[in-house]
């Protein structure tokens, strides 16, 4: 009992220990340290270069935290620093934090079947298909329950059809997941807001809730709630001193690889570093990082329309964006990687390549094309590399600018449209139709 105890005292000693070196805000008020960016390195033109993509990029708010203190933070067109924004699909890694809750308070175990707090017959398999189902496959995009159905995201039981085995197939399936509010609020006997309200938003200071949007449960809020989440997440579930998530092995269990078949998703997080990744609506593994430009241990929130809290552990940062995508895609990673090219590219001792081009130093035709991209660029951009990139993030042809006027070859490329970058943040749009 006294190793126990000792372990015990250790691990808290160890995790306050770090929470001295993470800035808490308070939680009541506006009161926001912050940390200026030519502390760090950043170079205004470079900062400017990071704001300019994105508006043009449909943002409505952008804030980085270093050692949990804000370095940038921006909001465009009218959006403000209370305007209300939904987290959409980012969304998902509250609910995750709450089962993880849920469970250290006893009122579930992940291993329980989901049918014993639905009830039977919440999908229309059979009773033993049914009963193989549980909690962990629910966190996990698991379930077995076919995600091809019209719409994806509804939750009646005639939408909730066997396709295979729990455990044995992995998609990206929102009606499923959905269903884990009800099984928080049977557990619990609370409403998900009100259960997320006592446990997680006021301890750390956070605003906004859970709405009900067709299907789904969207939560909203502003962007520095967003950002209070990053660093309660960061900080490994402890909010200056007060340790909210006791389950470590939850904790850890939610933010590395949750089982073998999508190697860089676990309890709603999606994980970066991992050796492939499976996207939505597909069942392709993808061999490759995530986002390849961010740090390895990066692991990140995202949702459609471009809301993404990425969280850094070996750095101590947390940025997030929040806003709109035309894409329509429901995991935008392009566009994460394209504002990670910026994010990059902050610090004043990288190249200055960019600060000085823009767009119209680049011209292509035809576009779209069949087969060759004729390319004319400035001089500067000599001896740089240029890289395709495709809507899920992934390199798919890369080179070296070796002459101002020169030809890409995509014979080799399916149709689609994709990003060509120059030099990491220069890029045009192209499309490939063969």
């Amino acid at each position: 009992m006294k190793f126990l105890f000792f372990i015990t005292f250790c691990f808290t000693s160890m995790i306050n220990t770090r929470a001295q070196n993470i800035y808490f805000p308070p939680l009541i008020g506006n009161t926001w340290d912050t940390i200026s960016p030519q502390a760090l390195g950043y170079c205004q033109p470079k900062i400017d270069s990071l704001y300019n993509f994105l508006e043009q990029n449909n943002s409505k708010a952008f804030i980085l935290l270093k050692d949990g203190k804000i370095v940038l933070e921006k909001y465009f067109g009218t959006h403000t620093a209370t305007s209300p924004w939904q987290w959409a699909s980012a969304g998902k890694t509250i609910t995750a934090f709450m089962t993880g809750i849920a469970q250290q308070e006893g009122f579930l175990s992940i291993t329980d079947t989901t049918s014993s707090y639905l009830g039977q017959g919440w999908t229309n398999s059979t009773p033993q298909q049914e009963e193989r189902i549980t909690i962990w496959n629910q966190l996990t995009m698991t379930s077995g329950l076919d995600d091809g159905v019209p719409d994806n995201s509804c939750t009646l039981d005639t939408c909730l059809n066997y396709l295979a085995d729990p455990g044995t197939r992995w998609a990206y399936h929102n009606g499923p997941y959905t269903l884990l509010d009800g099984v928080i609020e049977n557990a619990t006997g609370l409403t998900l807001n009100n259960y997320t309200t006592q446990k997680l938003k006021n301890p750390i200071g956070m605003t906004g809730g859970f709405f009900s949007v067709g299907y789904n449960n969207v939560f909203v809020s502003n962007a520095r709630s967003m950002a209070r989440f990053g660093s309660l997440i960061l900080n490994k579930g402890n909010w200056n001193g007060n340790q909210i998530m006791t389950d470590t092995a939850y904790f850890n269990e939610m933010v590395n690889t949750s089982q073998n078949l999508n190697k860089s998703y676990g309890y709603l997080w999606w994980l970066n570093g991992k050796q492939s990744f499976m996207v939505p609506t597909w069942q392709n593994i993808i061999p490759g990082f995530l986002c390849p430009n961010a740090p390895a241990d990066m692991f990140s929130a995202i949702g459609k329309g471009g809301q993404f809290l990425n969280i850094v552990p070996s750095e101590n940062l947390v940025w997030l964006r929040m806003g709109d995508d035309p894409t329509g895609n429901l995991v935008p990673f392009l566009l994460n990687e394209l504002i990670w090219n910026y994010v990059n590219e902050l610090n004043c001792s990288t190249s200055i390549t960019d600060v000085s081009l823009t767009s119209e130093h680049i011209q292509l035709y035809p576009n779209p094309t069949a087969d060759i991209f004729n390319v004319s660029i400035s001089a500067e951009l000599i001896g740089q590399g240029y890289k395709i990139i495709n809507q899920l993030g992934k390199v798919v042809k890369e080179g070296k600018i070796t002459e101002e006027n020169f030809l890409i070859d995509v014979r080799d490329i399916e149709n689609g449209m994709y990003n060509l970058l120059f030099s990491s943040t220069l890029f045009r749009k192209i499309m490939v139709n063969h």
